[in-house]
């Protein structure tokens, strides 16, 4: 029996999420951002296989943390939906994901190095970033995570962390709020930007781990203000086409 459907609120938020993530260059054809159900446990909401910018609201699936739809669809679901529902298991704190291959991640990512926060709008990655080898994991693949199985080894790379760096591929980003993770993947690409530029200039003065603390508690209480303006942004949107 398909589960109870999820607040419409909430499913116009993902809507937002995916086509504010392309606008901003996080995604393009390819990523994705969930959501867990506001009434369902051990439930997450994610759209079927579309692009960001196209998503709309009659292509949002119910699914279970083993990757099977539960509420009615017929269409292909995404390869990784496994990113998801292994990562809501193994973090009860975790209630929205993003994963995306924005470019300027990507090279932090191949060379195991650890992004860090340069600015107070980037202190969630205070603790720096995490790095998942697949190659531990599956051996030799085609850098998806295709299964549970490569879904949960990603979920304990990223431990604690609130962005896990995979090798060759892209990065998880992990939030409380729909809204939240939206800030931290545009941000994690900003900072990334940043980081890069930096490092030709001389060392790096990182923000500490309490000024890190400090500002993303800050920058928590601001985010509000920045959706709102995402989805000025995206002008008239008709959200279910």
């Amino acid at each position: 029996m398909p589960v109870a459907q999820p607040s419409q609120d909430l499913v116009d938020k993902l809507v937002y999420a995916n086509r504010i993530l392309y606008d901003h260059g996080v995604v393009d054809g390819l990523g994705h951002v969930s959501v867990r159900h506001d009434t369902v446990p051990d439930t997450y909401l994610l759209s079927c296989n579309r692009a960001p910018a196209m998503v709309c609201r009659q292509d949002i699936v119910c699914y279970d943390y083993d990757g099977n739809a539960v509420s009615e669809t017929t269409e292909r679901p995404y390869l990784e939906r496994f990113i998801h529902g292994e990562i809501y298991r193994a973090r009860p704190d975790v209630m929205a994901i993003v994963h995306s291959h924005s470019p300027s991640v990507l090279p932090f990512a191949v060379t195991n190095s650890m992004l860090k926060p340069v600015f107070h709008m980037s202190g969630f990655l205070g603790e720096g970033s995490a790095h998942f080898e697949i190659r531990e994991a599956g051996g030799n693949t085609d850098m998806l995570i295709r299964s549970s199985y490569l879904g949960e080894a990603l979920a304990r790379s990223l431990g604690h962390h609130s962005c896990v760096l995979m090798r060759g591929h892209g990065s998880t980003v992990v939030g409380t709020s729909i809204e939240q993770v939206i800030y931290r993947a545009i941000y994690t690409e900003v900072n990334a930007k940043l980081q890069l530029a930096a490092q030709p200039l001389g060392e790096i003065t990182f923000l500490n781990k309490e000024e890190a603390q400090l500002a993303s508690d800050m920058n928590d209480g601001q985010i509000p203000r920045s959706w709102n303006l995402w989805i000025k942004r995206l002008g008239n949107v008709d959200l279910d086409a």
